[in-house]
């Protein structure tokens, strides 16, 4: 019922997007140009994250359609929920322990990765099986709501549902003013037949809320009464909510994503975005602005994507028609200001293991020592005797350091 599950070089061809490119919009009209910009944020360039996200999902998905097939088991969920909608006191009979998390910093590319994976997995659309006949849509998605209201959640599910199936779930439990223990187990009736892999994003809300616990709590009552698989999407704030209980711990195994390090991958995203060129002067992607690009973006894939239009665009305003470390630099205070502060905080949680030194008037992409070969012992003499970062007093002394994290 699902499409073949890819792997290796023909899954990355299917994950990537490449919007079209014609060279010759850099002879346009700067109206034209900019249109074409936004075309920039449409890139995507799968990582090791997205194998990770489409394989989790493929067979999260693959594993809740087979739970479907037992149908002896199936009818016995059914009836069970039908006992918890009216006496409340019915039990799980599927069970499972399928949910998982994803979890990372924000931009590196979570949501956009799971979007892809699903467009994939979801290929044939709307699955229709008979005997007894069903329709199942493959993947839901639902966001965790500003309060983590269990109520606010369960009904947006039936919403969904009913937008895809054209069905009235969502209307009738209105309609029944369905109390919370009701709407779990007319959820999980709906999600039995209806969903393959319910993807909940945004999951962090629970951790600054009171009803965090209990939002988790209802989603682990639908994975043991509904038999599907719950994928929770979120930042690292969430990682701590979940650590605080093994019952919490258990639920949240899964994917950590992490921004990318200064290595080949880095690069070559860098060079690809840099291909999609819509000032007039073509630009020059040197080693010494691939480190410049890193520093002031933390490997932050949106971040970069971001740098590169707001850079470009400015370029286009001011007639200089040149993508290079002045543009970039004004995109970076101009544009990005509030987001300054966490990219040197996250700077400096990163290990160091090299630095970069260059004389105050020389670009990075024109890397020198400095002229004096004592600089490093001097430096290093003042640190230990002053306890001051080695780093800010070669700062002080007129040369530029650049931290290159690994």
């Amino acid at each position: 019922l699902l499409p073949p599950m890819l792997a290796g070089e023909e899954l990355t061809e299917k994950l990537a997007c490449y919007p079209k490119y014609d060279s010759e919009i850099r002879s346009g009209t700067a109206s034209e140009r900019l249109l074409g910009l936004s075309s920039l944020y449409d890139i995507y360039i799968p990582g090791a994250l997205s194998v990770e996200v489409y394989s989790k999902l493929y067979l999260a998905t693959h594993r809740s359609l087979q739970k479907k097939q037992d149908k002896k088991t199936v009818t016995l969920q059914l009836v069970e929920n039908r006992k918890r909608l009216q006496y409340t006191d019915g039990n799980g009979i599927i069970g499972g322990a399928d949910s998982f998390t994803v979890i990372g910093q924000s931009g590196i590319g979570k949501s956009s990765a799971i979007s892809r994976a699903v467009q994939l997995i979801s290929e044939k659309g709307i699955i229709e099986t008979n005997a007894p006949y069903a329709k199942i849509i493959p993947c839901v998605s639902v966001q965790t709501p500003f309060d983590s209201s269990v109520r606010s959640i369960l009904l947006e599910i039936l919403r969904v549902v009913d937008e895809r199936l054209l069905t009235n779930y969502h209307a009738s439990a209105l309609r029944a003013r369905a109390t919370t223990d009701m709407l779990i187990s007319s959820v999980s009736a709906v999600t039995l037949n209806h969903i393959g892999t319910l993807i909940v994003d945004e999951i962090q809300n629970v951790a600054n809320s009171r009803n965090g616990d209990a939002l988790v709590g209802a989603l682990t009552q639908l994975i043991n009464t509904s038999g599907i698989s719950i994928a929770m999407v979120g930042t690292p704030d969430s990682a701590s909510f979940f650590q605080q209980a093994y019952r919490l711990a258990r639920r949240s195994l899964g994917i950590e994503g992490e921004p990318m390090q200064y290595d080949d991958t880095f690069k070559s995203f860098c060079r690809t975005l840099f291909s999609y060129c819509y000032v007039q002067n073509e630009p020059e992607l040197s080693e010494g602005l691939l480190a410049w690009l890193y520093e002031h973006s933390g490997g932050v894939a949106s971040v970069i994507i971001s740098l590169l239009h707001d850079a470009q665009e400015l370029s286009i305003y001011n007639g200089r028609e040149t993508l290079d470390q002045q543009a970039l630099e004004l995109a970076y205070k101009q544009r990005m200001r509030m987001l300054h502060g966490y990219i040197d905080a996250g700077r400096s949680k990163q290990s160091s293991t090299g630095i970069i030194f260059t004389k105050k008037d020389v670009l990075p992409q024109q890397t020198t020592l400095p002229d004096d070969p004592h600089l490093m012992k001097k430096t290093l003499d003042r640190a230990r005797n002053s306890r001051q970062s080695i780093v800010q007093i070669l700062r002080e002394n007129g040369v530029s350091v650049m931290e290159i994290p690994v």
